[in-house]
């Protein structure tokens, strides 16, 4: 049985508020995953997919690639980069397509146009999760993030400008985009383990895009 055997059966798209500038966007890219999936592995092309190792020593189970600025994780900390330090190379280019739908999904929500400069990309495999964490390390604070859920489903959790805070979960699938902004641009965030599954698109996977203003 794959994820979307009952997609006719799917509610229209529609808007959700979890906070004070924090907005899902359900089933905003539904009929777009293809597209998006075809603009994810030409970066992933020339980016391969990577398990990044955090300050602390510890490997990410998370595999990531990116463009625009990309980003990096050592010892010596989280950091945004334009060129890749081993190559001396500029990262590629943000496909145009997810520059538009970062446009997009942020004036649904709310905010006004949008010009990211920088796009990570997330795989996980089942299992994978992302632990509580706030997106400090951008310089541009004002701007919001915008980030798309394409495959396997997933528990958002989304808490307040502590650790401490408590969490909401809520339940992401493929095609919902979430923007959070504003009074809610340092909250704590993360993605419970995934669960095994198969999607007829993405396979034994799910593949999050999150769009920034890094530098």
């Amino acid at each position: 049985m794959t994820i979307d055997l009952f997609e006719d059966a799917l509610p229209p798209p529609w808007r959700e508020e979890i906070a004070p500038g924090a907005v899902v966007l359900h089933g905003f890219v539904r009929d777009h995953g293809p597209e998006l999936l075809a603009a994810v592995n030409g970066v992933v092309a020339q980016v391969p997919w990577r398990h990044m190792t955090t300050p602390g020593g510890f490997t990410m189970s998370v595999a990531m690639s990116w463009c625009g600025n990309g980003w990096n994780s050592d010892s010596n900390g989280y950091r945004y980069s334009q060129r890749d330090p081993g190559t001396g190379k500029s990262w590629p280019e943000i496909p145009a397509i997810l520059l538009a739908l970062a446009d997009e999904a942020a004036l649904q929500a709310g905010f006004g146009h949008y010009v990211p400069d920088s796009c990570l990309m997330n795989r996980y495999d089942p299992g994978s999760k992302l632990s509580l964490h706030q997106d400090i390390d951008e310089h541009d604070f004002t701007a919001p993030i915008v980030s798309v859920s394409l495959g396997l489903p997933a528990v958002f959790q989304f808490g307040g400008l502590q650790r401490s805070d408590r969490t909401q979960r809520i339940p992401l699938a493929h095609g919902d985009v979430v923007v959070w902004g504003g009074p809610s641009r340092l909250c704590f965030h993360g993605i419970m383990p995934v669960k095994e599954g198969y999607h007829s698109l993405v396979g034994s996977h799910r593949i999050n895009i999150t769009l920034r203003k890094a530098l």
